[in-house]
C-alpha cells in the first residue's frame, strides 16, 4: 500500500455511525485498506478501483438500507453492497428519488 496524504492514512471514515470511508487517493481493486474507526481498526479488501474522493463500503449494506457518511444519513442502497466495494451513483440513490427501487419505482 502506498503513503496517504493525510497522517499515514489512504482512507478516512468520519464518525462511528459511517458504513462508508473516503478514498483520500486513488486505489486499486485488491488494495487491503487499513481504516480506524474510532479506536477500532479494521482491514479493508477493496472488490473495485476506488478514485480519490469516491466512498468504499466498510461494512455490508443491504439494498434499500442508508448510506451513512459523516455520520448523516446521504442516500440509499439500491442493491445489496459488500465490504470493500465502491459506492457511488450506480449503487445508491437519493432519499427523494422519483423512480426509488426501494419504493417499487426502479429497477
Amino acid at each position: 500500500m502506498m503513503e496517504s496524504v493525510i497522517e499515514g492514512r489512504v482512507a478516512i471514515v468520519l464518525s462511528p455511525r459511517d458504513n462508508v470511508a473516503i478514498a483520500l487517493k486513488d486505489l486499486k481493486s485488491g488494495d487491503a485498506v487499513n481504516v480506524s474507526i474510532g479506536d477500532a481498526k479494521l482491514i479493508v479488501k477493496l472488490l473495485n478501483d476506488i478514485p480519490f474522493g469516491h466512498k468504499f463500503a466498510i461494512r455490508d449494506i443491504r439494498k434499500c438500507d442508508f448510506v451513512i457518511k459523516y455520520g448523516h444519513v446521504i442516500g440509499r442502497a439500491k442493491v445489496d453492497i459488500r465490504v470493500g466495494e465502491h459506492v457511488h451513483v450506480h449503487n445508491i440513490e437519493s432519499l427523494t428519488a422519483v423512480h426509488s427501487v426501494c419504493r417499487g419505482g426502479g429497477k
